[in-house]
């Protein structure tokens, strides 16, 4: 539902992590109050492909790291000859938003690659 909006965002305003899971939270109850999730149903099949027969509904957390990650490394692998992104890049720059998306995107790409080791050696 709220995921093409949200999407543009993503990056440029700082979301916590919390509100995400509040807006995916939000998102299943207002499922179940008009009728279109059973309220006893696991909410991890709104989240499952329709081929899977699932929803198909994306969860915002994981769209929120894929979107950090795109935008690291757009900044950080095709920008580097653009100077007005080096300039935003810069440690001198007043624009804490550019750093604190790239530091989140490390972040976020470490938690993926450790989960993915977990899941590789069970």
């Amino acid at each position: 539902m709220a995921i093409p909006l949200l999407r543009h965002s993503l990056g440029i305003i700082n979301w916590r992590l919390e509100d995400i899971r509040k807006i995916d939270r939000k998102t299943s109850k207002v499922l179940t109050m008009y009728k279109m999730h059973h309220p006893e149903a696991d909410t991890y099949r709104l989240h499952v492909k329709r081929k899977g027969e699932g929803r198909g509904l994306l969860q915002i957390e994981a769209t929120y790291e894929a979107k950090i990650i795109t935008i690291a490394e757009y900044l950080n692998t095709k920008c580097r000859e653009d100077q007005l992104v080096n300039i935003v890049k810069s440690p001198e720059s007043n624009q804490p938003n550019m750093k604190l998306t790239i530091k989140v995107a490390v972040k976020v790409a470490e938690e993926l690659n450790q989960s993915n080791e977990n899941s590789e050696t069970n």
